[in-house]
């Protein structure tokens, strides 16, 4: 058993693998490494050298050749920069956005992704492919319109036009998603739930939606960072100081502390790691919801 183990596991299917690689494709493949690991380090240091920044001295930020590693430390720049402004306000209101444009967007989109995966109407690919039509209308042709629309609903500074549009489908990406991800699973768990007297969403509720865990993370990854990094819908309906968002923060802050970098950088790390810490926790969900969605066309 012990023999069979070893003929099988990973490590000797690897080693077996570079060892029939030809001398020229080991080269090649070593090549490619070095090329990914230069575009990596490459794609990290603008990172690196913001948290960098954001622990030295004022006068040490644009110092050459540049310090990697501050000297001394200044950890009282984060305190300095998020009592600047009340960016704990900022990231209440964001987070509260956030939630509900979690919820609204995730059984939207999966709940319309559903009926374009799974139930047989009229016309389904027709107006499949009108949503699918929409993701090609940049958003500043319908900015205008909305806003006089929301104006007349009584909605300006107020979260609603924030919120309440992603109620109504979920956005036409996240219903593509779904509706891939629904689309690979097998139809024989839909027949056997039918059998057993379910309804269309007692299929849906009960069955695929737990199944899309993975394309559920990825959405709620998709839409977390969409509504973190939104600048333009919170600077159109938001103009009290205590609804503004991370964004808004940010740039108000970046006004007012023009003169000190180092603040501006450690206020802008303050709020970029904990996006890249939530992403680092979920990032196998976010690749296998991916890769899973475009497996069925």
């Amino acid at each position: 058993m012990s023999t069979l183990n070893k003929a099988v596991s990973p490590q000797s299917a690897s080693d077996s693998l570079i060892n029939s690689l030809t001398d020229s494709e080991k080269w090649w493949r070593l090549f490619v490494w070095l090329l990914l690991l230069a575009f990596g380090v490459a794609m990290l240091l603008p990172f690196i050298w913001l948290l960098s920044s954001s622990l030295k001295l004022e006068q040490r930020v644009f110092q050459f050749p540049p310090q990697w590693i501050p000297d001394p430390i200044q950890w009282i720049n984060y305190y300095d920069a998020l009592i600047a402004k009340p960016f704990h306000i900022y990231l209440k209101n964001t987070l509260f956005i956030a939630v509900l444009n979690q919820i609204a967007i995730l059984l939207a989109a999966s709940f319309c992704a559903y009926g374009f995966a799974r139930i047989e109407f009229p016309g389904r690919d027709f107006w499949f492919g009108i949503v699918l039509a929409t993701m090609m209308l940049p958003y500043f042709v319908v900015m205008v319109p909305q806003f006089v629309m929301f104006t007349r609903l009584g909605w300006v500074d107020t979260f609603l036009p924030l919120t309440v549009p992603f109620f109504f489908g979920g956005g036409a990406f996240n219903i593509f998603l779904f509706r891939q991800f629904f689309r690979s699973l097998p139809k024989e768990l839909s027949d056997a739930a039918r059998i057993d007297g379910c309804s269309e969403f007692d299929i849906y509720w009960r069955i695929m939606l737990p199944l899309s865990k993975p394309a559920l993370i990825t959405v709620a990854i998709f839409t977390f960072l969409f509504t973190w990094n939104d600048f333009i819908g919170p600077l159109l309906y938001l103009s009290s100081p205590d609804k503004q968002t991370v964004a808004l923060g940010l740039a108000s802050f970046r006004g007012v502390m023009r003169s000190q970098l180092h603040l501006l950088m450690a206020a802008a790390a303050a709020m970029t790691i904990p996006v890249i810490i939530l992403f680092f926790f979920l990032q196998r969900y976010f690749i296998r919801g991916v890769v899973m969605s475009g497996l069925k066309g």
